[in-house]
């Protein structure tokens, strides 16, 4: 179901999660649209607070940040680059899906839905390269 609706409405999964939680505790009156409430910066502190936890895993969808942002910091940013630029200043980078045939290996290709859109760190994307 969140599949679709990220489909239908060119969104992430974390921005639906957290609509979600906002109708579960605030009935219909949370999902008004409150944009002028929500800080467009994090602090420095903040700043290193995120880059830390983007740290702490290898691979990552832009929709955990995004969601961690609004929900923790009250932090939306207007641009998906602001978000990029988070991802870049922890040392990671976007993780382009393998070339291979979808019926060549079940588990490959299980493994590519997974993470089709993944952000990992570059010490993780150096190690499978090599």
């Amino acid at each position: 179901m969140y599949e679709e609706v990220q489909t239908i409405l060119d969104v992430s999964l974390g921005s639906i999660t957290g609509w979600k939680q906002a109708y579960e505790q605030n009935g219909v009156d949370g999902l008004r649209l409150n944009h002028k409430e929500k800080k467009s910066y994090l602090s420095s502190e903040q700043r290193e607070e995120v880059l830390r936890w983007l740290q702490t895993k290898d691979c990552w969808e832009l929709g955990e940040l995004e969601y961690k942002l609004a929900f923790e910091y009250d932090v939306v940013y207007e641009s998906k680059q602001s978000y990029y630029d988070l991802f870049d200043a922890a040392d990671i980078s976007w993780k382009k899906t393998t070339k291979l045939h979808p019926k060549a290996d079940a588990d490959a290709v299980a493994e590519k839905k997974r993470f089709s859109h993944c952000w990992q760190t570059t010490a993780t994307k150096s190690k499978q390269e090599s």
